[in-house]
């Protein structure tokens, strides 16, 4: 019992200094800003990204034809709405809300956080992401909806496709899936 004890706590040691290596040698985020097809799943474009990173999502207002931005945060592996920056007042806008006039516009507080983040880009809008600077056009890569969600951030997403399991004398080893 104690051997196999010792050989799942060895195993567990090595797995977490690979993984710390790995962090500190790639000098890249931590995470990935997936956009997926929302209906078949396929990825059309990843962005590496980090805890507190903006993502902004940038469109035309179909009714008013002003500019707005949706302002995410990158928490953890959800998107949390951060403001609202827009330049009038129309349908979907807030209005309730405080606002706060600005030399960006109207600014609105984010209400939420959100695991996926379902977007249907059209020509019309012109829904754009900004991250970190680098602006990705939504409408020209996808022909349809799509979702955004945040990948990584743990052990599974250092080592894809490999898991570490306990063997049934309680040893454990890496094991691809």
């Amino acid at each position: 019992m104690e051997r196999s004890t010792g050989r799942y706590v060895a195993a567990v040691l090595l797995v977490a200094l690979v993984a710390t290596a790995a962090v500190a040698t790639s000098g890249t985020a931590d995470r990935t800003l997936v956009v997926a097809d929302a209906d078949s799943g396929a990825r059309l474009l990843e962005v590496p990204v980090d805890e507190g990173d903006e993502i902004t999502l940038s469109y035309t207002h179909s009714v008013e034809k002003t500019p707005v931005k949706d302002v995410y945060v990158v928490d953890g592996t959800e998107l949390r709405a951060d403001r609202i920056v827009f330049h009038s007042h129309g349908a979907g806008l807030p209005s309730d809300e405080e606002i706060e006039r600005t030399d960006e516009g109207f600014v609105a507080e984010g209400d939420g956080s959100y695991d996926r983040l379902t977007v249907a880009p059209s020509p019309i809008a012109g829904h754009e992401l900004a991250v970190d600077g680098e602006r990705y056009d939504l409408v020209e890569r996808s022909s349809g909806s799509v979702v955004l969600t945040i990948d990584g951030g743990s052990f599974d997403s250092l080592l894809p496709g490999a898991a570490l399991v306990a063997g049934p004398d309680g040893s454990a080893h890496m094991r691809g899936t």
